[in-house]
């Protein structure tokens, strides 16, 4: 199957300001050479200074968004963002379960930079019970790790820790990102026979609205392209690292990565 013509598919939430959730996992999907399709969870009204309002999408169009797709265009991998509600999130895994597919990506959003929260706290309890086990991977951030886990993580020693701990709840391998921790930016890749540590410069940008979305996408899209979890996780890195040494101005707050840089003549670098 040609470049551009591999199906991916994200179940997220909108970005009205085009930075985060399904706009940034479709263009992170076309950077890399994927067919992007979408499944909207929730509407958000955001922009680059913070979400201000957060409206779910009803059960029964979310179902038929992923049965319309699957039923045609069958996605090689599956990325998993912001799914709000335990309503939500038990309607999508009873969903996904008719089609299995190989490569779930699950990213649990909790909260948004501005401190928004975009996950219920009963729905905590859903996306451990359900949608964890169903994964592939789970990209949690160590707060997020935090919350799932209850350690609290201030090394590396605490990634590993809380990563081993997720791993009992099913998925088979956990990319703990470490973004939020003082020093270089190191995030760790777990799973049973697997212990990966991947280091890179920390960048002074403040434009990084929709990094965690963006990792997420670009780890499913290389998955799909038929990379094993090791290169995924490792490109995914490199076209994050210089997504954000790249980012630009745009609005008055937190502005976006450059998805597309590598076709920005502006820019002089490429991605691994």
């Amino acid at each position: 199957m040609q470049k551009y013509r591999i199906p991916t598919l994200t179940i997220a939430g909108s970005d009205s300001s085009g930075g985060a959730g399904v706009q940034a996992d479709l263009k992170t999907f076309s950077a890399i050479g994927t067919y992007g399709m979408s499944v909207i969870t929730a509407i958000t009204a955001q922009n680059t200074k913070g979400v201000f309002a957060v409206e779910e999408l009803s059960n029964d169009i979310i179902r038929n968004q992923i049965e319309t797709v699957f039923d045609d265009i069958v996605p090689k991998s599956v990325k998993i963002g912001m799914v709000s509600s335990h309503e939500i999130i038990l309607e999508i895994a009873r969903t996904l379960k008719k089609y299995n597919p190989k490569y779930l990506v699950v990213d649990p959003v909790m909260i948004s930079k501005s401190g928004y929260s975009l996950l219920k706290p009963q729905a905590q309890e859903n996306l451990i019970k359900y949608l964890i086990p169903m994964a592939y991977i789970i990209t949690p951030n160590t707060e997020e790790a935090q919350e799932i886990t209850k350690i609290e993580i201030k090394n590396i020693k605490d990634m590993k820790l809380a990563g081993e701990e997720i791993l009992k709840m099913g998925p088979k391998y956990v990319l703990m990102k470490g973004g939020h921790l003082e020093g270089d930016a190191v995030d760790i890749l777990i799973g049973k026979d697997t212990f990966e540590v991947y280091k890179s410069k920390r960048f002074d940008r403040k434009n990084t609205h929709g990094t965690g979305c963006t990792l997420s996408s670009a780890i499913a899209s290389y998955l799909a392209l038929g990379y094993d979890i090791k290169d995924s996780v490792k490109l995914s890195k490199g076209y994050i690292t210089k997504a954000i040494e790249n980012s630009f101005d745009i609005g008055h707050g937190v502005g976006p990565v450059h998805h597309f840089y590598k076709f920005d003549k502006a820019s002089e670098v490429e991605y691994v």
